[in-house]
């Protein structure tokens, strides 16, 4: 690939900013005078890691399914390529206009801003944030199911399997909703670190779970029919429901790797030593790369445990009764893991509106005020503000009841996937890293990038007429006291 020439000056950028800017004698202060960077190759895996393995793991099997055994794992294999290379481009865009020695972006759309302009910056800003705010009301979602699967697993295991075990998701995001609401207080990435590694950890451990459950059933003599197509046409469903299926099993694949959007955010937590660039693009790497063979696992042995008729949620969709113990620790983890996963991807929208109201109202004590309350047993501080607290308040609400409001899993899931795929894990990236290049028009990088995303973008829009229909399906047939799968 074209790379752009290295210029003397650039080598010595970051040191004659940090010695001009008077930051040089500060060792609690990085070079742009924000405060110590920490991040290291591993804190910045186990973001991606939480980003990456989320709801989107437990619908694979479903998505499989629609596809077939040879289709479904060729199409996860392709986005996991496609997504870690654009992600390593996107790695690149940190900093500009020279990846290691250029000024830094704290965010997405100050990567596409200073590379792009300001016309596709706001394009750019636009899709970022529909899809933050789409995937923290998909994971609310995902977790008030979840919650509510352990409830009917235990009254399944009390009255046997065919008793009417029906939970309620409204009390459930209520709950979800007021544990955000407290974790949204903390100010930024830099303090929710530990949340991320508990919530990796947690990701794993579910994804574990149901490939331990889909192992046993298989070992157990379960031979659903499976197909080298997937469902059958006139058996299974007609033949525009599978025309249908098919697209919406892009979009949840599509979702199941939707982290891009808050690469910039983790990257900015990272030490400046090694090069921060360098250092995200081994994490990319780590992070898509665990999640794939997770995926690949999931989806498949999934599919041989349940065949055809796998459900849209292999956890919560009762495809597994017992042990029954097991399946609740499987969706205790997915609840924990989701907390921390909503606050990776809410960060970015809380700091943008933040940054914008202390740019509007620089005077008001309400915006800019901030007292910090000593916590007991030795605890440390924490830092209390009345912006942070209504308005973060607010946001949790908000998502909580669209959440109420359209309580479709997979529908929803693959709906977000297809409307954020093309855009930002592509379109921007691609169109990025050959601004930075200066990668010449009709050059053969050139055409070959313009494909790719002219392909993504043909998958992307196919992908959200499968998911829409299925929502309107759904609105259609849903019963409001049971849990959606």
């Amino acid at each position: 690939m074209e790379r752009p020439q290295e210029k003397v000056a650039t080598t010595t950028t970051a040191a004659f900013n940090l010695a001009e800017s008077g930051y040089a004698d500060r060792p609690d202060l990085d070079d742009d005078g924000r405060e110590k960077r920490t991040g290291t190759l591993v804190t910045a895996s186990a973001h991606i890691i939480t980003a990456v393995i989320g709801s989107g793991v437990l619908s694979l099997a479903w998505a499989i399914a629609q596809l077939g055994w040879v289709i479904g794992p060729a199409v996860l294999v392709a986005f996991s390529v496609i997504t870690w290379f654009c992600s390593s481009l996107l790695a690149d865009c940190y900093r500009s206009p020279d990846p290691v020695h250029g000024k830094r972006n704290y965010t997405y759309g100050q990567a596409v801003r200073a590379n792009l302009g300001v016309a596709k910056y706001r394009l750019c800003s636009v899709a970022q944030y529909v899809n933050l705010v789409g995937v923290t009301i998909g994971y609310t979602i995902t977790t008030a199911i979840s919650m509510g699967a352990i409830k009917r697993s235990n009254c399944f295991h009390r009255n046997g399997h065919d008793a009417a075990c029906l939970a309620s998701d409204t009390t459930n995001m209520i709950i979800f909703a007021g544990i955000q609401i407290l974790l949204s207080q903390l100010p930024n990435f830099h303090k929710i670190w530990w949340l991320s590694i508990v919530a990796a950890v947690m990701s794993l451990a579910y994804s574990t779970i149901g490939l331990g459950l889909s192992i046993a059933k298989i070992a157990g003599g379960a031979h659903p029919e499976a197909t080298l197509t997937g469902v059958t046409v006139g058996v299974d469903v007609s033949a525009s429901e599978k025309i249908w299926r098919t697209f919406q099993s892009l979009g949840d694949i599509a979702f199941a790797y939707s982290y891009s959007n808050v690469l910039i955010e983790i990257q900015d937590t990272l030490r400046s030593s090694p090069a921060e660039n360098e250092v995200m693009k081994k994490a990319s790497f780590i992070g898509v790369s665990t999640t794939t063979t997770f995926y690949m696992l999931c989806g498949v042995l999934g599919y041989a445990a349940f065949g055809n008729r796998a459900p849209g949620n292999f956890l919560t969709g009762f495809g597994f009764y017992e042990p029954f113990w097991l399946v609740d620790v499987g969706n205790v983890c997915i609840v924990v893991h989701l907390v921390g996963a909503y606050q990776v991807f809410c960060q970015p929208i809380y700091q943008f509106a933040e940054a914008w109201a202390r740019s509007r109202w620089p005077d008001s004590a309400f915006v800019n005020g901030e007292r910090v309350l000593r916590l007991p047993l030795g605890a440390g501080d924490f830092p209390v503000s009345a912006l942070r607290l209504v308005w973060r308040t607010a946001y949790v609400v908000l998502t909580a009841v669209a959440a109420m409001a359209f309580p479709f899993f997979n529908d929803f899931l693959g709906l977000i996937g297809a409307v954020s795929f093309w855009p930002l894990t592509v379109y921007f990236p691609v169109q990025m890293y050959m601004s930075q290049a200066k990668v010449r028009r009709f050059s053969p990088t050139w055409t070959w990038m313009n494909v790719l995303s002219l392909a993504c973008l043909v998958v992307s829009l196919l992908a959200a007429a499968g998911s829409i229909q299925g929502l309107i399906k759904s609105v259609a047939h849903y019963k409001p006291f049971s849990v959606s799968s």
